[in-house]
């Protein structure tokens, strides 16, 4: 399935904070971190049917990527990434694939720059 043919939902630009990262300071003192998820889709019935039940409830999704990301403990924000999608996955049988992405504007990295970022697409196998 093509992304770009697909029905999707889409959550950008989400803040949470966390302890991810590599050095001591980071796993002690946290940081924010910034989440955008793509949920690709077939067709999402609730385009006919206006049925909460039946698309990806934005709400709920919100609640579980909190969760993971602000219990998360991880080196890196790769694995973080991993996670969340594989937990989305796991929990919204009508997504197809997602695509996530972790930004990380405060990466402990001398220098100007607007964050560091991982983006993984991950695809259910059917």
């Amino acid at each position: 399935m093509s992304p770009a043919l697909s029905d999707q939902v889409i959550m950008s630009g989400m803040v949470f904070f966390s302890h991810v990262g590599v050095l001591p300071e980071e796993k002690k003192n946290g940081q924010n971190f910034i989440l955008d998820v793509i949920f690709h889709c077939d067709r999402l019935p609730a385009t006919a049917t206006d049925l909460l039940a039946q698309t990806i409830d934005y709400g709920q999704a919100y609640l579980v990527i909190k969760e993971i990301v602000e219990q998360a403990s991880y080196d890196l924000i790769e694995r973080l990434a991993g996670a969340v999608a594989d937990t989305l996955l796991q929990t919204y049988q009508i997504a197809e694939a997602v695509d996530v992405t972790v930004r990380k504007p405060e990466a402990p990295i001398e220098g100007q720059f607007d964050y560091m970022a991982v983006r993984i697409y991950r695809q259910r196998n059917r």
